[in-house]
């Protein structure tokens, strides 16, 4: 979104990717709530369409390539290239992500995008209808997505390691989860295994402690178990949140270096800039975005409104 919208605007763009564009997005089998498909659109179809829309406009790719660090001299903010190559540019859109961390069960790897997903299930949800779905996570993203596949599924099954909800998510959640009939919730029980073999078709569980496990039909498994965003290889002057989110925008405050030791910032950051001037976030590497494929196409677009302002500034 970030390259349609700079190079659509006469901005000199380049796209670099360490895996292949798209991202979470590009993985999902439909999306349904994207607006102008109400017969939904692929992951795939949709990033295919926007990589197009990028190069109608001018925009460079590069895929495959990892960046090792980002620094600074003067007003060029230099990304260093894991092969020893480096770009220079006066603006930088970090959109790296979030992965969802995994289970581990090569079973279940091999189902992803056929009954097994890694994250909400807001764009599942529907085809949930009459069936025995279950959400692994007791954190608050495990509740919601409980409680939403619940509107839809004919019974939610919540798997969660620890001992209580309230121990990981928020109390108004327990309460909508407890007075929601067709959710249970299963404490203390880990995933070993699964199977299908086009399509999910059951779940192998274990309650902690115990060496029974039992096998168990499941039409759906949705993992929120955490995510971490790909923000290992940035410098301190970036800030991030305590689970390595960017800090952007307001969230920084108007004196903030990124709390490194730094002078303090000459001006307040603009929307969406971090604490690194000349250098932006969009997408779910940023604390507090939606996480949602919307949100996330208009956090791009946002992004390159306030890089045409930073780059005013310089002028």
């Amino acid at each position: 979104s970030a390259a349609v919208y700079g190079a659509s605007e006469g901005l000199r763009t380049i796209v670099i990717d360490r895996e292949t564009i798209g991202g979470q997005a590009g993985t999902s089998s439909l999306i349904r709530n994207f607006l102008g498909f109400p017969l939904g659109i692929s992951g795939a179809e949709l990033t295919n369409r926007a990589l197009d829309q990028a190069w109608s406009f001018g925009a460079e790719t590069s895929v495959l390539r990892a960046i090792s660090g980002l620094r600074t001299e003067g007003d060029k903010r230099i990304l260093e290239c894991a092969n020893g190559s480096r770009i220079t540019s006066r603006t930088i859109v970090l959109a790296m992500g979030a992965n969802y961390q995994r289970l581990g069960i090569s079973n279940l790897e091999s189902l992803v995008g056929a009954g097994v997903f890694y994250g909400g299930g807001i764009t599942e949800a529907q085809a949930m209808v009459g069936q025995h779905v279950f959400v692994a996570g007791g954190g608050n993203s495990a509740g919601q997505a409980a409680v939403h596949l619940a509107k839809y599924a004919d019974h939610v099954t919540m798997l969660v390691r620890g001992g209580s909800l309230a121990a990981s998510m928020s109390d108004y959640l327990v309460q909508a989860i407890a007075s929601t009939e067709n959710i249970d919730v299963r404490l203390r029980t880990q995933i070993v295994d699964g199977y299908g073999r086009q399509h999910l078709e059951s779940l192998v569980l274990c309650e902690i402690g115990s060496e029974t496990p039992v096998t168990v039909p499941a039409a759906a498994l949705f993992v929120l178990i955490g995510a971490q965003p790909r923000t290992d290889w940035l410098p301190e002057s970036i800030r991030c949140d305590p689970r390595g989110f960017i800090l952007t925008g307001a969230d920084l405050g108007p004196n903030d270096a990124g709390g490194t030791g730094l002078p303090a910032a000459p001006r307040p950051p603009l929307l969406l800039e971090t604490s690194l001037p000349g250098v932006f976030a969009a997408g779910d590497v940023r604390h507090g975005s939606v996480k949602r494929v919307a949100a996330a196409v208009g956090e791009g677009g946002v992004a390159i409104q306030s890089v045409h302002q930073y780059i005013g500034l310089l002028k």
